[in-house]
């Protein structure tokens, strides 16, 4: 399992062509007019990783298992959405269920698709966004607020714990600051867990440019990279037509072709997975042998056992020690053995914290 990102953005800025692009389908209506999708649409995404390719190869594996990620094509939001213009509801409650935000921003001219702004202004279109997350998490904490006090007042030492750190967070967000730019300890985020709070999730904003502009961006997608840097946040440029174009292609030296004669090197997915591992501190590790190779994603800071409950639950319960290669060393050795032979594997306990491309064999008792 990857992570779950929802794709959000105004109507007609080209979500629906993106999801439709990643995802290799055409199961994300696209068409020229605001709620174009009402309901979310859902597509898993295979994570293109070449160190497992690399690993399949030199351990014969039969059979490539890549780890995945889920895109969410959720309805486009208007101004108001917060207090239930348009599909203002449902969309925030989809946002709640996603561990990321993908921001499309229409950062094109085409007189033939409408505006609902009636003017291209991708950084306005942004701070309309933001803006309704933020009413939407401050109504949140209000409702909390409110049943904090009554406990609060009869003493309950907890209780009032939490309303101070709640009243702390309504100061910010009232004043315009997102969650994720604020500094948060460890507590704060333990009360406002179960929240779910919009501005919180992390955000990557995806400038959708004409085909001319994708290799290096326009006049629009700058002034997105301007407000990205002053929110400390990521930023990509993705033409979704281009990105369309690719997932037609069925042959990968055509679309490597097609790709370099436009002045890129990778297709935006690729780009887009790499930003996510970062957004969510992200990392993979492998299982590798002859019946199957095997990604899997974990958080950073990971614990073995815990690495082990990603494989099987029963691992996790019954950990004994775990077998680990770096990937450097199972590759310049030329696999398991050769790496274990070279004194390159290493036995660890339950306290060991997986690094990123781990390869793994876990012992375990049931």
């Amino acid at each position: 399992m990857g992570f779950k990102t929802g794709i959000i953005g105004l109507p007609n800025v080209g979500k629906s062509t993106l999801f439709n692009a990643l995802t290799k389908t055409s199961s994300a209506q696209t068409a020229n007019f605001p709620f174009c999708t009402i309901d979310p649409n859902t597509g898993e995404v295979a994570v293109p990783d070449q160190k497992l390719e690399k690993l399949a190869k030199i351990a014969s594996s039969k059979i490539i298992i890549p780890t995945k990620m889920t895109f969410v094509d959720i309805a486009g939001l208007v101004k108001g959405a917060s207090r239930g213009e348009g599909l203002g509801n449902k969309f925030l409650a989809n946002i709640r269920e996603c561990d990321a935000i993908i921001h499309v921003l229409r950062c094109f001219k085409d007189d033939n698709i409408t505006h609902v702004s009636g003017k291209i202004d991708p950084v306005n279109d942004a701070e309309i966004i933001e803006t309704e997350l933020l009413i939407s998490d401050i109504e949140s904490i209000e409702k909390k607020i409110v049943s904090l006090k009554k406990k609060a007042n009869s003493g309950d030492g907890i209780a009032k714990k939490e309303l101070q750190i709640l009243e702390r967070i309504l100061t910010y967000l009232s004043d315009g600051i997102p969650a994720r730019e604020m500094d948060l300890d460890k507590d704060d985020l333990i009360i406002i867990k179960s929240l779910q709070l919009l501005t919180l999730k992390p955000i990557l904003y995806v400038c959708n440019v004409e085909e001319n502009s994708a290799s290096i961006g326009n006049m629009y997608s700058s002034k997105v990279e301007d407000l990205a840097k002053s929110k400390n946040a990521k930023c990509l440029i993705i033409s979704a037509v281009i990105e369309e174009e690719i997932s037609k292609l069925e042959n990968s030296s055509d679309a490597i072709l097609f790709l370099n004669d436009l002045g890129l090197d990778e297709p935006g997915l690729n780009k887009i997975i790499k930003v996510g591992y970062r957004l969510l501190k992200l990392i993979t590790f492998y299982t590798v042998g002859p019946k199957e190779a095997h990604a899997w994603t974990i958080p950073e800071g990971s614990s073995a056992p815990k690495a082990a409950g990603k494989i099987h639950s029963d691992f996790e319960n019954g950990f004994i020690r775990a077998e680990i290669i770096s990937y450097d060393d199972y590759v310049n050795c030329g696999g398991e053995q050769a790496s274990k032979e070279s004194g390159k594997m290493r036995v660890e306990g339950k306290t060991y914290i997986v690094n990123d491309s781990d390869i793994i064999n876990v012992l375990f008792n049931i």
